[in-house]
């Protein structure tokens, strides 16, 4: 009888040495983000709402969300940055958070454009950044080689201008990350859209930033 209290005692300490053990590493499991790393962002330096000049260094520390977009967009724009201003909101005072908005139409988006554009949408994260200022061709090169986030000429219909409808994530080193799909390959991008009633990737954006600010 004595040996099997025995037998049952060591088999509980084991178990508890286990769980003491096993514990924090699970926990760590679930607070650390399993997201791709892709490529590092490029460098970049632009000019925003207030006139001043941000570069990707003004990121350094940051995990941030990046779209392009031009404020005079009369298709997806308006509807994207609705999303992205639900992504502020939520993340609103957190100084490790922030937004980079690249301006396609550098020629028309001044600088006083786009703070009246962010103050008509709603735009007031201190480190959401209405980003103009550069050539055309420099911003084409950053969001179709340094993102692969495509940005052209497009329609009348769509403002001369075509765009993505997707989001990058940016974690604080200064790479794209993202989460894997069903069958494990990385997704790259979130969709702010419900493109073809796929869906839009928006909560699941929010849970992949909050996990990166763990990091």
């Amino acid at each position: 009888m004595k040996k099997q209290n025995y037998s049952y005692i060591g088999i509980s300490l084991i178990v508890l040495l286990f769980g003491i053990y096993a514990v924090p590493k699970i926990v760590a499991h679930f607070q650390t983000a399993n997201l791709h790393k892709f490529n590092k962002v490029p460098d970049f330096e632009f000019i925003n709402q207030e006139g001043k000049p941000i570069t990707n260094k003004d990121y350094e520390g940051k995990v941030y969300v990046v779209e392009f977009f031009f404020a005079t967009c009369p298709t997806i724009c308006p509807l994207m940055n609705a999303q992205m201003v639900e992504i502020q909101n939520e993340f609103m005072g957190n100084p490790n958070f922030g937004i980079a908005s690249f301006s396609i139409t550098p020629e028309i988006d001044t600088p006083h454009q786009l703070k009246e554009y962010a103050k008509n949408n709603g735009i007031n994260h201190k480190n959401w950044h209405l980003l103009t200022g550069k050539p055309e061709d420099v911003v084409y090169d950053l969001s179709n080689e340094g993102f692969k986030l495509y940005a052209g000429k497009g329609e009348a219909s769509h403002g001369g201008f075509e765009h993505s409808g997707l989001f990058a994530l940016v974690d604080k080193d200064g790479y794209i990350r993202s989460r894997y799909d069903e069958h494990g390959n990385p997704v790259m991008y979130y969709r702010a859209l419900d493109e073809h009633n796929f869906g839009n990737q928006i909560s699941e954006l929010k849970e992949d930033i909050k996990l990166l600010l763990k990091e």
